[in-house]
């Protein structure tokens, strides 16, 4: 079986006046369903942009990502981002929400977007994160964790065969950490493929495997 996750030699450059940054150097990745894989290395390694590049949110110059078989890279955008919502769940550090929606809403919106509504998996999803009695908050009525269970909820609307997660441990405490990790462990062990970047040792520990990346290139 071919893994749910697969990037290839990926390479992304950007200009900055006349100089030119090599933000990624012939990275390649391959995650299978039921694994977590935590991207880890010093800020400006290169982790954002790779997960935006796995996301389809950025477009690679060299290189092809494969999410269940279907090619993201180079693909009209349309069909780019009609993938993406079927088939990628992002959670931001900040998780990824819009103010002015409850956190049903959000879910619901996150449907949508793909071309469905479900309000029974809206619930249902909400349940088993914890926060169903939440469904009506709007997100600046929720704490730390709440907020990241109701991202994470925003993420898996349309049963995504792959979740990626940038940084989502990066503004909360030890325990919220711990529940975050938790949580994309049992998001994994769903039968998901995982990414998630990250500067936490408690990440790393946690994860089936790591990778690390240093000036754009996977570090030996």
């Amino acid at each position: 079986m071919s893994p749910l996750l697969e990037a290839d030699r990926l390479y992304r450059f950007f200009h900055a006046g006349e100089d030119e940054v090599l933000a990624l150097r012939g990275v390649s990745l391959a995650v299978d369903g039921g694994e977590m894989v935590a991207v880890l290395g010093p800020s400006g390694s290169g982790k954002s942009t790779l997960l935006a590049c796995l996301a389809g949110l950025d477009e690679p110059q060299g290189g092809t990502v494969r999410v269940a078989g279907q090619r993201l890279t180079r693909t009209p955008e349309a069909r780019r981002a009609a993938l993406r919502a079927r088939s990628v769940g992002v959670l931001f550090q900040s998780a990824n929400l819009v103010e002015h929606l409850s956190v049903a809403g959000n879910v619901a919106l996150a449907q949508r977007l793909a071309g469905s509504r479900d309000r029974a998996r809206v619930d249902g999803l909400l349940d088993r994160l914890g926060i169903g009695q939440r469904a009506g908050a709007y997100p600046s009525q929720l704490s730390g964790g709440e907020s990241v269970r109701a991202g994470l909820a925003v993420a898996l609307a349309n049963d995504p065969a792959l979740v990626l997660a940038d940084e989502p441990t990066g503004e909360v405490d030890s325990a919220t950490e711990a529940e975050v990790i938790g949580l994309l462990r049992d998001t994994a062990a769903a039968g998901r493929a995982v990414v998630v970047s990250s500067h936490s040792a408690a990440v790393a520990a946690a994860a089936d495997r790591t990778i690390r990346l240093l000036d754009g290139k996977v570090a030996a």
